[in-house]
């Protein structure tokens, strides 16, 4: 019977750590990428899963798609989804430059 209880108190400890540790970040990215993507709008300028940049010419939401335009004349549809969050060059410079610094650092 103690065995019994021990085991369960460590699958209990078990699953309550998971949850803290796994799910409850990707919750919370989950809701702060929503609450972006509703806050979208015409001109805003935006980086894909893919790491496309581009301007944001419409959306559509009942069909949940957003029309980019990536250069000059060229546009093209994604899924709002895909859509990771707005461009800003100064984050993405500074992260580039971190990881940079820690390539040659290790070498």
């Amino acid at each position: 019977m103690g065995d019994l209880i021990i085991l369960l108190f460590i699958g209990t400890l078990f699953l309550g750590g998971y949850w803290i540790f796994v799910l409850m970040p990707r919750q919370r990215d989950f809701i702060k990428r929503q609450q972006m993507a509703r806050t979208l709008a015409e001109g805003d300028e935006v980086v894909t899963g893919g790491g496309i940049v581009g301007r944001i010419k419409r959306i559509d939401a009942s069909q949940g798609v957003a029309y980019l335009e990536i250069a000059p004349g060229l546009e093209v549809r994604i899924v709002t989804a895909a859509i990771l969050d707005r461009f800003d060059p100064d984050n993405i410079a500074r992260d580039a430059n971190i990881d940079q610094s820690q390539a040659s650092g290790s070498s």
